[in-house]
C-alpha cells in the first residue's frame, strides 16, 4: 500500500555554532519518523555530504548514531538503508513506556497539585485538537510528544525522557501508520480521559486511561502489517 503523506516541515540548514553531527541526526530522525524516508530507503553518504556541504566524518557519525537507535542499517561498502519497523523492538518500548507512564499518572493524580497538572495537559491537548481535522500528522505527533513530556516533567522523570525517546523509533513509526488508519480524534479523546483522571484525583482511573491509550497501536499490529507489509518486520 502506498502512503499519501503530507510533507513535514524540516530545515536542512545547519547551525555552524553547534555540533554538526547531532543536527544531521535530528534532521534525518524526524524525516524517518515522519515516514518521509520510508523503510528500505537508501541513504547516500555522498548525497548527504553534498546536501549539507560537509566532509565525510560528521555524516558517517550521524548514520552510526541512527544505527545505534535502530533506525538505519549500515552495510559497509554497500549502502545505508532505513530500517523496517521492528515489531519486537516496538513491543519492548511499549512495555517500558507503560511501566513508566502508568505509574507517573497514578502518582500525579494523588498530588495536591493535580488540578494544575491537569490544566497544563488540557492546554497541550487543545493544541492537538486544533490539528485533528488538518491531517498534519507530523505536527500532530510532535505535539503529542510534548503532551507526554509534561507528564514526565511533572512526575520528576524528565531525565528518563531522552532514554525513552532513543528507543521509540519503531513504535513511533508504527503509531504514524496507525494514525493514517484510525485518525487522530481517538488520541485526543484518550488524552481527555487521562486528564480527567488526574483532575478528579482518581489515580486508578488515570492509570487505566493511560494503559488503554498506550495499548491502542499494538492492538492493531496485524492490520497495520497487512496494509504495509513492506514496512514491517514481524520478527
Amino acid at each position: 500500500m502506498t502512503l499519501d503523506l503530507p510533507t513535514a516541515k524540516h530545515r536542512s540548514g545547519l547551525d555552524r555554532t553547534r555540533q554538526i553531527a547531532p543536527q544531521i541526526v535530528e534532521y534525518l530522525r524526524e524525516r524517518i519518523l515522519a515516514l518521509e524516508l520510508a523503510p528500505g530507503t537508501a541513504l547516500s553518504r555522498v548525497e548527504l555530504q553534498k546536501q549539507f556541504g560537509l566532509s565525510q566524518t560528521p555524516v558517517r557519525d550521524a548514520l552510526m548514531r541512527l544505527e545505534e537507535e535502530g533506525l538505519v542499517t549500515v552495510y559497509p561498502q554497500y549502502a545505508t538503508l532505513v530500517s523496517k519497523i521492528d515489531i519486537n523492538l516496538a513491543r519492548q518500548t511499549h512495555f517500558m513506556r507503560r511501566a513508566v507512564e502508568q505509574e507517573a499518572v497514578f502518582s500525579l493524580a494523588e498530588r495536591a497539585t493535580a488540578p494544575h497538572i491537569a490544566d497544563r495537559l488540557r492546554s497541550a491537548n487543545a493544541k492537538l485538537k486544533a490539528l485533528v481535522a488538518s491531517n498534519e500528522y507530523a505536527d500532530f505527533l510532535v505535539l503529542d510528544r510534548a503532551f507526554h513530556f509534561i507528564i514526565y516533567e511533572e512526575a520528576g522523570l524528565e531525565h528518563i525522557w531522552p532514554i525513552i525517546r532513543r528507543h521509540s523509533g519503531h513504535i513511533d513509526r508504527l503509531r504514524r501508520l496507525n494514525l493514517l488508519n484510525v485518525g487522530t480524534q481517538r488520541v485526543v479523546d484518550a488524552h481527555d480521559a487521562i486528564i480527567e483522571g488526574i483532575a478528579a484525583s482518581d489515580p486508578v482511573g488515570a492509570e487505566k486511561a493511560m494503559k488503554i491509550h498506550l495499548s491502542g497501536t499494538l492492538s492493531m499490529i496485524n492490520d497495520i502489517a497487512e496494509r504495509y507489509p513492506d514496512y514491517i518486520d514481524m520478527g
